[in-house]
């Protein structure tokens, strides 16, 4: 190690130390209060937690923006603040780049590209991303993980169970266990770019027919567990196309809704991260905006077969008023010790998802409602549906799935889309059966190598 490295190694590991300081503090001061019955002030403590997560790029930032996005994950207070925090990261300079690069495709490694772009043109909390054409001419996007994340994402998930422990001892209703297993689980999966090229593949296969979205494929040569190298696809920002016309915007949040819920319903697969930078927008012959662009596949959820047929029964339950179904579909997903009033608890947060679904009408997926406040409401009044009848263990697979819908959800806000969302949804689990997801997923994974 240079160093530079060593340099920047012992920086980061003052600032985890500092940032666990910060949290362990916020923690002692919950478990203070509550002892001595003083009013905490929590939207205090969540600007001092902000600002010390503020001060650190890399895994943490992630795990804190992904908290944000998990309905009562966290207090309103600290999610409020924790969305503030920004994703962009100070990007590594090109001679930084260079010794990386040579880490992965060997010192020889300008020679396998005839042109790449010292400036890149996307960075993040794992890594960056850098435009590049092949030696046959071809325009790539360069994923190239930042050094030493495996063990800065260790140390981070570590600070994720302080995050989950100020909770604790102070509103103990949500048990946040599963959650943490989860979001690890998922991070740590993330760090593997030869898994991530798979879920390419796995896209590929499954969305091979759908003219409105495409799927990079992966230049293999040019690749290796910490470098990405995918398909360059042209396109613009979702946001630059909210003021389109109705039927375009109609056009992309199909096609939206379309990349998320077909290889869900068909292989019990999905996208757990629809942020809006994954995503960017191609035109037509004429110009006209004709479809999505899928830019990341780090984030990828496969589910049991089982779980897939608790949410069409979650659902065929809601829509029939069958209480029966209502509750096979919960104890499917995972939840124990269910009685009268948690069902109605996971009620109110159920209708909330699947009432577009419902709902047999052209209209929004939500009136009225911003994008950052999306199933804020709802999960306040399961919150304290819960107080009483809690604690209540979310069930690990649940995480993503929920995350993932809300933030589909917001995408559908910020485009003002206005469609059938019913018509849509039952076309997608039209002929649906267990049996034929699994053997379309096991098909799918063996093909691709999962």
């Amino acid at each position: 190690m240079s160093d530079r490295e060593k340099n920047r190694f012992s920086a980061r590991a003052r600032r985890y130390a500092k940032v666990g300081t910060q949290l362990s503090g916020t923690a002692a001061r919950f478990a203070g209060a509550r002892f001595f019955g003083v009013r905490l002030d929590r939207a205090a403590n969540a600007l001092e937690l902000a600002a010390a997560l503020g001060g650190l790029k890399g895994p943490i930032m992630k795990v804190a923006q992904l908290l944000a996005t998990i309905p009562d994950a966290l207090p309103p207070e600290y999610a409020n603040e924790l969305t503030k925090l920004q994703s962009q990261a100070p990007p590594m300079g090109w001679a930084f780049v260079k010794r990386r690069m040579s880490a992965e495709l060997g010192p020889d490694w300008q020679k396998k590209f005839s042109e790449f772009e010292h400036h890149p043109a996307a960075a993040a909390s794992l890594g960056q991303v850098h435009r590049a054409r092949t030696l046959d001419g071809e325009e790539v996007a360069c994923k190239l993980q930042y050094p030493d994340m495996q063990s800065a994402v260790e140390a981070d998930l570590n600070q994720l169970q302080l995050l989950f422990a100020i909770r604790k001892r102070f509103d103990p209703a949500i048990d946040t266990s599963e959650i943490a297993v989860e979001i690890g689980a998922r991070l740590r999966e993330e760090l593997d770019y030869f898994r991530e090229a798979k879920h390419v593949a796995l896209y590929q296969q499954m969305l091979k027919d759908e003219d409105s979205i495409r799927v990079p494929k992966v230049w293999p040569d040019l690749s290796t567990g910490r470098l990405l190298t995918l398909d360059w696809l042209s396109g613009r920002k979702l946001l630059e196309h909210k003021d389109d016309t109705l039927a375009a915007r109609n056009r992309l949040a199909k096609a939206m809704f379309t990349a998320w819920w077909f290889p869900f319903s068909r292989f019990g697969v999905i996208h757990g991260d629809p942020h809006l930078g994954n995503y960017s927008v191609f035109d037509d012959a004429k110009g006209k905006p004709a479809g999505i662009n899928l830019l990341d596949y780090g984030c990828i959820r496969i589910f049991p077969p089982s779980f897939v047929g608790g949410v069409v029964d979650l659902y065929r339950g809601l829509l029939r008023g069958d209480d029966g179904l209502v509750v096979h579909a919960y104890e499917t997903w995972g939840f124990k010790r269910l009685n009268r009033e948690l069902i109605d608890a996971l009620n109110i947060w159920a209708r909330f998802i699947y009432g577009p679904l419902l709902d047999n009408r052209v209209r929004t997926i939500a009136d009225g409602v911003k994008p950052s406040e999306y199933g804020r409401r709802e999960a306040f009044r399961v919150h304290q549906a819960l107080k009483a009848r809690g604690p209540v263990t979310v069930p690990r697979e649940f995480v993503f799935m929920d995350r993932a819908a809300i933030g589909l959800g917001a995408v559908f806000l910020h485009l003002a889309a206005e469609l059938n969302f019913y018509r849509l949804f039952n076309e997608a689990i039209e002929a649906f059966a267990v049996k034929d997801v699994a053997s379309r997923q096991a098909a799918a994974l063996a093909k691709v190598g999962l």
